[in-house]
C-alpha cells in the first residue's frame, strides 16, 4: 500500500539578531560554474576606491533560478501596488549587478 501524502512541511525559520538588521548592497557580481551560481553582494561608496564583499551566497542553478522566479514575482506585485520601479536614468550607472564574466551591466 503506497502513502500518498500530499500534506506540505511547514519549516520553522530562526532569525538571529545581526541577521534580522540586515546589510545594505548596491552592487553585486554573479559568476558560475556547471555546479553553482555564487553572488557576491557589495557596497560601493562614491568617493572611496575600494568595496568590499559584504556577503556572498552560492547556491545550485536550480535554486538560482527559482530564485529568479521568486524575485520576478514579488517585483510584479510591488509594481501593481506602488508603481513601475524605473531603472534608467540611476544616479552612478556603475552601481547594480554584473555579470561578471563579461563585466556587463543587467538592466
Amino acid at each position: 500500500m503506497m502513502n500518498n501524502n500530499n500534506t506540505k512541511q511547514q519549516i520553522s525559520i530562526e532569525l538571529g539578531e545581526n541577521e534580522a538588521q540586515g546589510i545594505y548592497s548596491n552592487l553585486a557580481i554573479i559568476t558560475h560554474s556547471p555546479a553553482e551560481f555564487i553572488i557576491d553582494f557589495t557596497r560601493v561608496v562614491p568617493g572611496v576606491p575600494k568595496a568590499k564583499v559584504k556577503s556572498r551566497i552560492i547556491t545550485t542553478p536550480q535554486h538560482a533560478k527559482m530564485l529568479l522566479k521568486a524575485l520576478q514575482d514579488n517585483i510584479e506585485k510591488f509594481e501593481a501596488r506602488f508603481g513601475e520601479i524605473k531603472i534608467e536614468g540611476h544616479a552612478n550607472p556603475q552601481f547594480g549587478f554584473t555579470n561578471a564574466d563579461s563585466g556587463e551591466k543587467i538592466n
